[in-house]
Formats: C-alpha cells, sequence, structure tokens
C-alpha cells in the first residue's frame, strides 16, 4: 500500500491526466476500463486499466489476438510498455492487488484454464500482482499457441508462489522498470 500510494501520488498524478487526455482524443468512451478478475482466494474484484481498445460488445467475452483490430492506435502504445496497467495501482491501494504476484487474467480465461492446468489454481493462493514473475519473462501477451504459452506462465506463476521472498519481488519490481523503459524484446 506504501509502494501503491508513492507511485499513486509521484508518477501518476501527473500521467493520469496527460494518459486520460490522449485516451479521449483516440477515441470515444471512457478512459478507465474495469473487468471482473479473480484475486486472493478466487474472490472477483473490479480490476481498473487505461482502455486501449474501442468500445466493443466482445470486451468482456473475447481475449486479445495478434492484429486486434479493437485496439486503438495509442492503445498498442500503452499495451507495449505496460501503461495500461497503471489504473491497478487503485487496486493495490484498495487491498486487492499486490504490486507483485500472477497476473489476474479475465474470468472466462480462468474458467478455461483451472480445470486443464495442473497448478492453476495456485495463483489464487496470492493476491494478483500487476507484474510477475511470468511478464518479466516474456510471458504475456498472445505469442502464438495460448495453451502452450499458458502452461509456460503457469509454471512462472507457481515458481512465484513456492519461493516467494521480499527480495524476489524486488528483483521483479527492478526487471519491470527496466522493460518499461527500455521495452520487451518478446
Amino acid at each position: 500500500i506504501l509502494f501503491s500510494t508513492i507511485i499513486l501520488l509521484g508518477v501518476c498524478s501527473w500521467l493520469f491526466p496527460i494518459i486520460s487526455i490522449l485516451i479521449k482524443l483516440d477515441s470515444k468512451g471512457p478512459v478507465l476500463f474495469k473487468q471482473k478478475r479473480y484475486g486472493y482466494h478466487d474472490e472477483v474484484f473490479d480490476c481498473f486499466k487505461f482502455r486501449t481498445m474501442v468500445v466493443n460488445a466482445d470486451q468482456e467475452s473475447k481475449t486479445t489476438e495478434v492484429g486486434d483490430k479493437r485496439i486503438t492506435k495509442l492503445g498498442h502504445f500503452l499495451c507495449k510498455t505496460s501503461l495500461d496497467e497503471l489504473p491497478q495501482f487503485f487496486n493495490v491501494f484498495l487491498g486487492q492487488m499486490s504490486v507483485v504476484g500472477p497476473r489476474p487474467h479475465m474470468l472466462l480465461v480462468d474458467d478455461f484454464y483451472k480445470p486443464r492446468i495442473s497448478r492453476y489454481s495456485v495463483r489464487s493462493l496470492v493476491k494478483p500482482g500487476i507484474t510477475g514473475m511470468a511478464q518479466v519473462n516474456g510471458l504475456r501477451g498472445d505469442n502464438g499457441d495460448l495453451n502452450v504459452e499458458m502452461k509456460k506462465r503457469i509454471l512462472a506463476d507457481a515458481f512465484y508462489v513456492k519461493n516467494w521472498s521480499i527480495s524476489l519481488d524486488f528483483v521483479i519490481i527492478t526487471k519491470t522498470i527496466f522493460l518499461v523503459i527500455f521495452g520487451d524484446k518478446n
């Protein structure tokens, strides 16, 4: 909560208005997007993000895909730099998320993969995070065969849950900052 407050006051206080104006200039619709996600012990919460797509009927029922036409020009930039995730510091402040942990997926994604991938439910033993072990190791987004990619993500998430330490969190946060500043090569 302290780290989240520092980020909200030190970075988001000036960056949110800039991103909000750019989103409004880029496309019609709300600045923020909220979506139901599973959190700690599968408790459902509203996960906040900057809106990166045009408002559409599929936003609750369809995941993004390579070349997705729903993503706006600004949305591509926000996703590539992970700036679309910044509003999740409000989720951290509200106690629904942590800065580091397994990334929360759409409810339909969790409901699909839980019975298909062993150890999937291990993710709910900790709060979901803005960043996580899978993300800093290039296991994010749609990189091809989602079944294979999801299994790799779950292995990374399970490793994080089993080996959690404050030093591991600092390593993941440092790698995240590096990837945001210098770009993700994946």
